[in-house]
Order: C-alpha cells, then sequence, then structure tokens
C-alpha cells in the first residue's frame, strides 16, 4: 500500500478541506432534514402567506 511519507506534502491539507467540507455539507443536511421534519408537523396549520390570504376558500 502507500504510505504517507510518498504523498505529495499538499496532500494532508487537501484531505483535512475535504474532511471540514464533508462534516459542514453533513451538519447542513441535518440542519435542512430538521426543518422539514418540523414544517410537516406545521403544515397542518393554515399559514397565511405573503398576501394575507391563507389560501383555503372561506
Amino acid at each position: 500500500m502507500t504510505d504517507r511519507r510518498d504523498q505529495k506534502p499538499g496532500t494532508d491539507s487537501r484531505e483535512e478541506r475535504l474532511r471540514q467540507a464533508l462534516r459542514a455539507n453533513l451538519a447542513r443536511r441535518k440542519a435542512q432534514a430538521r426543518a422539514r421534519a418540523a414544517g410537516s408537523e406545521s403544515d397542518n396549520k393554515t399559514v397565511p402567506d405573503a398576501d394575507g390570504e391563507t389560501g383555503k376558500d372561506s
């Protein structure tokens, strides 16, 4: 297999950047999933849109 010593010097920083990007992506996706889950609970409620209308016929 390959050793760390055989790799180019910049590889470690690239791997660290990729690791950080992966963590940030995972955190963002988890936050989106939590927001979707919280949003689905409130979907049963009628929320007015920007014009103040609820979208339901009165």
